[in-house]
């Protein structure tokens, strides 16, 4: 099977890695990734809407699995593709921009993501700072979900449900 390259599996029919569209606590929005990873990536973009910035106001700029490549490779498949990463925000927080976001709040992106099992785009050298990413492998993503469900943290129990 094709991973992506955080080592997720991936494929173009969104049914062979059970993608589905998962509501986004708080919001009006809905994300499509993995039900393995479900947890993660919509526990963060809620508590993103609630403490960053909400997700569900102006365009529907919000996406999650798309098969593709990472965009300028030929070779490489993004985690979009496997249904592990998420975009928010995308026309606010443009690929290569980067300070997008106030500075007060970059810390608490930062431990948000470490929290929900993440990497952020933001901390790359081609700033992607509306792009978001399970950088842990599944048997660390259980725990963090089991984790974060028994504390009840918002997202985290409706999903896994």
């Amino acid at each position: 099977m094709l991973t992506s390259y955080n080592g997720w599996p991936a494929s173009k029919d969104p049914a062979e890695i059970s993608i589905k569209s998962y509501p986004v606590p708080g919001t009006n929005r809905t994300l499509r990734c993995a039900g393995a990873v479900a947890p993660l990536l919509v526990g963060f973009a809620a508590e993103f809407h609630a403490l960053i910035e909400p997700i569900d106001e102006g365009g529907l700029d919000d996406w999650g699995y798309a098969f593709r490549m990472v965009r300028g490779s030929t070779d490489r498949l993004s985690c979009h593709s496997s249904g592990t990463a998420i975009d928010l925000n995308a026309t606010k927080h443009p690929l290569t921009k980067r300070g997008t976001f106030p500075a007060e709040k970059v810390p608490m992106i930062k431990a948000l993501c470490k929290k929900w099992g993440l990497a952020w785009g933001g901390d790359w050298t081609r700033a992607d700072e509306m792009h978001f990413e399970v950088a842990v492998n599944e048997a660390k993503a259980a725990k963090i979900i089991l984790r974060l469900s028994k504390g009840k943290t918002q997202g985290a129990e409706q999903v896994a449900q």
